[in-house]
């Protein structure tokens, strides 16, 4: 080969790798996308960031490429593009809203960050509009809007909320913050309640047995709590005021402020908020039907990044809250009929490093994360009486409670070509001291569980995907739990292996199936509901674990559909899904008529024979325009026990009591949904109406002394709701926001509580709130 030849191919060689300065903006409705992330994926891939302006510029090769460009609440744009001497300047790109979130990254589908709309399993994500459309001013209060979700109240004395998933209560349910176990057994009694929206991001739910990796007892699926990222210099402050039934003031103040360096490289965030709630009784017979509440929340989440491939991120979060409620509040708790009174101070936090290599093939994560609480409780009064006994009863129902949640972890991650490996290590401690001296009340336990995970995520090709995994749990649970002079220990060390398969498959772009199974298992432990304390018959009614508990194991199946597709300028989606879990061994309270000397009764975790819960989730959204969103969800379902349940146990002293039994899990309507619309008709004004349904169930009501059952049929709600917004920016660095509105508006409410010293406080039921108007004002740097 001449000397000529080889100069002439070196030259071409030279040209074909040239390198481009390659630059562009990114734009919303003319208007500059900051800090858009966009990729270019070919022989090598390159990937940039948009600035504050919008502009980018990367230095890469000649060559055809997949672009994608991603950013926080637009739809992601793909397209192939050759980069050329003649295609490399003013490159335009321009990103359109994503009305649904459905093209969101979440990460509770696989533990790792993926597109919404690529992921195997479905999550669904409530985040700052519909928190705003709904003035929901606690996580419990948005829950509801989310199919398969359902949120109820349990106590007229202090509050107590659990959240439903497919059907299941709450101690199916596993609660994450920051996708970290650390929301205990004591804090899914009023925590949900107690974490106010404004310090949230979002909130990722999963369904069913999906997400098993997150824990063997997620059996009816997880709420994970995402709270906000410094992403932009920021800073709010707002103010929330309502009028509970037109006359009971709720009122809320809070602030926060994210301020990010220019490179990107740190970013903090700061939030605070406070809430004063007055109580209300519904039917003035001077016991509350809603508890008064304050509740002090301060939080601070910073990351830093060392290198352009790792990150450590701190968080903490302090929380004081108070609630109060029975009869009589102005009075000392001893002295009152009833009273539920209670002082949580919390601490929670968490730190994690992540870290990769150049390639972002291999990721890693170190994690710690804990929530500690202490909380003075009352439970207890004179319950109609005047003896010396029911005084000194009273006297002594004050009581203590230090709780310890504390998650560490090692996660590991491999992306090879298109699969994905993910596997881990989990060390969860659980400590739980609840003592009531009066009542001999002691709850001593303390719960240590380790998990190895491991999960291949394969994918042959562009359309089907198999999502293979499985978590293997040793639980070791250390208890004593006492009340008057019933001892009962459990000392288990259970090894669980919690297999979970998911398939995928994308018929076209538009239509997509997912289908999958997961196992789960519960060990004998005490869950929320088990710390609560209600009154009944103006005594506290306990619940105790029963002898010989045996653990509790789940079959959990899901498949659905999934169509999405824009036409022109109208989005649409539609999804159903089908779920079917089997329990083995369940767990059921069944209340056992025994009274204690002081009047208490007693109720017991026993082992069911067997049940199901089964039905279908649906989902459909239209949005015409951005003026205009419509979204509709709901469940129809069934849980049945597979033989009749022992509800009430009679001891055989009254010959007009006897056994109750039940085919049906009690509190649990067939059918439930959520309604969400949205008009935008110019940036300064929107109207949102939303609203939920619930439809009839059976709930339990005490009617002796003894913890006898009267088993009632509730009527359906339609709780609808409405909030109009208007929004005017004064300067880039300054806006103002201000909205108006009613809350179950046609007042559909309970009507039928049970009253006086000596009612049943749990027979609840239906929305939280009666009619409730509301104001709200916003000023600040919002975006």
């Amino acid at each position: 080969m001449s000397v000529k030849t080889l100069l002439l191919l070196f030259g071409f060689s030279c040209a074909f790798s040239q390198n481009e300065n390659v630059k562009g903006t990114v734009v919303f409705e003319n208007e500059p996308v900051a800090y858009a992330k966009i990729d270019f994926k070919g022989a090598a891939n390159y990937t940039t960031f948009s600035d504050k302006n919008g502009r980018f510029k990367i230095s890469m090769p000649h060559g055809t490429y997949k672009l994608k460009v991603t950013s926080l609440g637009l739809k992601v744009r793909t397209q192939i593009f050759q980069i050329t001497s003649t295609n490399k300047d003013d490159v335009k790109l321009v990103l359109v809203e994503d009305l649904f979130g459905l093209e969101e990254v979440v990460i509770s589908a696989t533990r790792n960050r993926v597109n919404k709309k690529e992921a195997p399993i479905i999550v669904n994500t409530l985040g700052a509009k519909l928190i705003n459309a709904t003035q929901a001013l606690a996580v419990s209060e948005s829950l509801n809007y989310s199919p398969g979700v359902r949120v109820e109240n349990n106590c007229q004395n202090c509050g107590f909320t659990q959240v439903r998933l497919n059907g299941l209560d709450g101690s199916y349910s596993q609660i994450l913050v920051n996708s970290r176990a650390v929301f205990s057994a004591l804090n899914s009694v009023y925590g949900l309640e107690q974490i106010p929206t404004q310090i949230i991001d979002r909130v990722e739910i999963v369904r069913s047995g999906g997400s098993a990796l997150f824990g063997s007892n997620a059996i009816a699926g997880t709420v994970n709590i995402i709270t906000k990222d410094p992403v932009l210099n920021t800073w709010q402050v707002g103010s929330y005021f309502g009028l509970v039934d037109g006359d009971t003031p709720d009122r809320v103040f809070n602030f926060n402020t994210s301020i990010v360096a220019d490179n990107l490289k740190s970013g903090a965030t700061f939030y605070g908020t406070h809430r004063n709630r007055d109580d209300w009784d519904a039917n003035n017979d001077g016991f509350t039907e809603m508890v008064e509440l304050k509740n002090t929340t301060f939080g601070i989440k910073f990351y830093i990044k060392p290198t352009d491939l790792s990150r450590l991120t701190i968080d903490a979060t302090v929380l004081n809250e108070y609630r109060h409620g029975g009869d009589r509040l102005d009075l000392a708790p001893h002295f009152t009929d009833i009273t539920e009174e209670l002082t949580h101070n919390t601490v929670m936090g968490g730190v994690s490093y992540d870290f990769s290599n150049e390639k972002n093939t291999n990721n890693y994560s170190l994690y710690s994360s804990v929530q500690y609480t202490d909380r003075d409780s009352y439970y207890g009064g004179l319950g109609g009486g005047t003896t010396v006994q029911d005084s000194l009863t009273a006297l002594n129902a004050y009581g203590t409670t230090k709780d310890l949640a504390w998650a560490n972890g090692f996660q590991f991650t491999k992306q090879f070509k298109r699969d994905i490996l993910t596997t881990g290590i989990e060390h969860n401690i659980s400590s739980t001291e609840d003592i009531i001296v009066g009542y001999n009340r002691l709850i001593d336990q303390n719960v240590n569980a380790t998990g190895l995970y491991a999960q291949y995520e394969w994918k042959p090709n562009t359309q089907f995907s198999a999502l293979i995994g499985s978590r293997l749990d040793y639980v070791n649970v250390d208890g004593i739990y006492k009340i008057g002079d019933i001892e009962r220990d459990v000392a288990v060390s259970q090894t669980a292996l919690n297999p979970r398969l998911t398939l995928a498959y994308q018929f076209t772009d538009d239509l997509k199936f997912r289908g999958g199974y997961a196992r789960g298992f519960r060990a004998p432990q005490a869950f929320n509901e088990d710390l609560h304390i209600s009154s009944v018959g103006g005594e506290p009614q306990f619940v105790i674990l029963s002898n010989d508990l045996k653990p509790e194991y789940s079959n959990a199946f899901t498949g659905s559909f999934n169509y999405t597709k824009d036409f022109k300028t109208t989005q649409t989606n539609f999804l159903i899904e089908g779920f079917y879990t089997s329990l083995v061994n369940p767990f059921a309270l069944v209340s056992t008529g025994v009274q204690f000397n002081n009047g208490s009764i007693l109720e017991e975790v026993r082992n069911g024979e067997g049940a199901r819960v089964y039905g279908t989730n649906f989902e459909f959204g239209i949005s015409p325009s951005k003026k205009w969103l419509f979204q509709i969800g709901g469940t129809l379902q069934r849980s049945a026990y597979e033989t009749d349940q022992l509800l009430f146990e009679a001891d055989g002293t009254n010959p007009n009591e006897s056994d109750i039994l039940i085919s049906e899990f009690v509190r649990n309507p067939n059918v439930y949904g959520y309604l969400n619309t949205n008009w935008t008709p110019s940036e300064r004004f929107s109207l949102s109406v939303t609203g939920t349904y619930t439809g009839e169930m059976i709930v339990p009501l005490v009617v002796s002394d003894s913890g006898f059952l009267s088993l009632n049929e509730s009527p359906a709600f339609f709780d609808l709701n409405i909030n109009a917004e208007t929004h005017f920016d004064f300067s880039e660095d300054f806006q103002l926001t201000l909205n108006a509105g009613i809350k179950n508006m046609f007042n559909s409410f309970q009507d039928d509580f049970d009253v006086g010293a000596t009612r049943d406080s749990d027979y609840v039921y239906g929305p939280s709130l009666p009619r409730t108007f509301f104001i709200g004002i916003k000023i600040g740097k919002m975006h």
